[in-house]
């Protein structure tokens, strides 16, 4: 015969062993609960097999030549230029009247003088001019001779009146010869020998105030008028 076991004593170890599935399952679960899910696997769809890539070829950078970029500025400056030419043309032409307006607006505030040198000098003294001599002192400077002759003093101008050119004085043959072409005066200046028209001119001389020689290149004497015996044409000493 079987013996009959308890009821209490045949649960007893099946709910221990239940008991502890329960806590290893909980300790399995804070486990998995402390480390984090793993991302879902994709779906493994159909293979693809891919063409095999073809290597890139390397991309060319192509920088024009010098000689192009000058040309194309060139053909670029002179398109502009045609293109605005009237245009800059007439800016020119504007300005050009408006600078040559104001430069004789002021040309005309401030008008043209000739500084001329003064045809009036002073000689000297009289006693510096012995009886019979004709002095050639003034003749780079003034272009005049000084004579003292027998009526007194009078001064020569020293320009050949044939041309024009200046006579010199030839102490040796005691007459004025033209160089350029062989005019004579004698020591009066009247003119005797070569193409010579007519006599020297002579020019007015007076006295200052302190006594000495004021000649007046201004005023000339000539001799076929008559005007050799005027006042001015000598003076008398």
């Amino acid at each position: 015969m079987s013996e009959e076991k308890p009821q209490g004593a045949e649960n007893k170890p099946t709910e221990t062993h239940d008991s502890e599935k329960a806590d290893s399952g909980q300790t399995q679960a804070q486990a998995a609960g402390s480390q984090p899910a793993a991302p879902p696997k994709a779906e493994a769809g159909p293979a693809v097999s891919k063409a095999p890539s073809k290597p890139k070829e390397a991309i060319k950078t192509t920088r024009p030549s010098p000689k192009k970029a000058v040309a194309a500025d060139a053909r670029g400056s002179l398109w502009m230029s045609r293109r605005n030419f009237f245009s800059r043309a007439g800016w020119v032409a504007f300005f050009s009247f408006l600078a040559s307006f104001l430069i004789g607006s002021l040309r005309f505030m401030f008008p043209r003088v000739l500084f001329e040198p003064s045809p009036v000098f002073i000689a000297g003294f009289p006693d510096d001019y012995p009886l019979g001599s004709v002095s050639t002192a003034w003749i780079k400077a003034q272009r005049v001779w000084i004579v003292h002759g027998e009526e007194g003093i009078y001064a020569i101008f020293a320009k050949c009146t044939h041309l024009g050119c200046t006579p010199r004085w030839l102490d040796a043959e005691n007459k004025f010869k033209c160089p350029c072409h062989g005019s004579g005066f004698t020591r009066a200046g009247i003119n005797f020998e070569g193409p010579a028209p007519r006599p020297l001119e002579r020019i007015k001389v007076s006295l200052t105030e302190d006594g000495r020689l004021r000649v007046d290149k201004s005023i000339k004497f000539r001799e076929e008028n008559g005007d050799w015996g005027k006042p001015g044409s000598f003076l008398p000493v």
